[in-house]
């Protein structure tokens, strides 16, 4: 077998080559995004900073070297057979730029050595959670149902937005007499409008006029119906999804000579056992 099909064995998902690197580089991920949490600890950052650090530039090299040896080895998958096109291609898929979003944190600094900057670019090692989107199948199976249902929660975020534009805008036109500060201008009482189509409703602003509480009124119960929908959306995109995976797993298991469901078979072999 050659190097590069080893490699692309090993890196793939799934594969049976790949039984032992798919936990390691799992638990890593994990660990990685444990580790950005625990070093806001401050007591924790001051005993054990050097550890974070050392940790994290383990996982850079070993995310490094990943990377680099993904876009080598991409050239083993058919949809990326040519040597330059093809490993351009690979390097502008979803999963190859968050390979680089996983990464680049690290190296930039080097380039832009704006402290500022540097800080901002700490928070963006939480990226490597995306990773994980390889090698989970739950998080495989969301991502399926986002991309079916995608138009239906486009229209749905669409229907959001003109709501809370509508609803801001009205609600101004009615507060901002009362309340100058609360409802200075509309994209001050979008804030309001979030808050109040969530349903969470914080408090902090909140209309006192008879006709800004008749439209609060009506954007808390529209804002009921409205969040509604995304959820149901998902829940049918799950169902399409698990159904089509039921029935690609029924196909494999149709015999290729008498065309029968074998699950019928092993049956009625277990019904004349008995």
């Amino acid at each position: 077998m050659k190097l590069k099909t080893r490699i692309f064995g090993i890196l793939e998902p799934g594969d049976e080559d790949s039984r032992y690197f798919d936990p390691f580089i799992t638990v890593l991920i994990v660990l990685n995004v444990a580790a950005v949490v625990l070093e806001t600890v401050d007591w924790l950052n001051a005993s054990y900073g050097r550890l974070f650090r050392a940790f994290d530039l383990f996982s850079v090299a070993v995310f490094t070297v990943e990377y680099i040896l993904r876009a080598w080895s991409c050239t083993e998958n058919p949809r990326f057979r040519a040597p330059i096109s093809g490993r351009l291609r690979y390097l502008i898929t979803p999963m190859a730029i968050i390979d680089l979003l996983a990464i680049l944190p690290f190296y930039l600094p080097f380039v832009i050595p704006d402290l500022r900057f540097v800080r901002a670019l700490r928070l963006f090692r939480l990226f490597r959670i995306l990773k994980l989107a390889r090698y989970s199948d739950a998080l495989k199976t969301f991502a399926e149902v986002l991309n079916l249902k995608k138009e239906e929660l486009g229209v749905t975020l669409f229907a959001t937005l003109i709501m809370l534009t509508v609803a801001s805008s009205m609600v101004y036109e009615a507060e901002n007499e009362v309340q100058p500060e609360a409802f200075a201008n509309i994209p001050d009482a979008m804030w309001w409008g979030v808050v109040t189509l969530t349903t969470v409703g914080y408090g902090d602003i909140y209309p006192k006029t008879p006709l800004g509480k008749f439209i609060g009124s009506f954007v808390v119960i529209a804002g009921v119906g409205l969040f509604a929908l995304p959820a149901g959306i998902l829940a049918s995109g799950f169902n399409e999804v698990l159904q089509r995976r039921k029935e690609k797993h029924r196909k494999k298991m149709i015999c290729p000579h008498c065309h029968r469901y074998i699950g019928d078979y092993v049956m009625m072999k277990e019904e004349e056992d008995e």
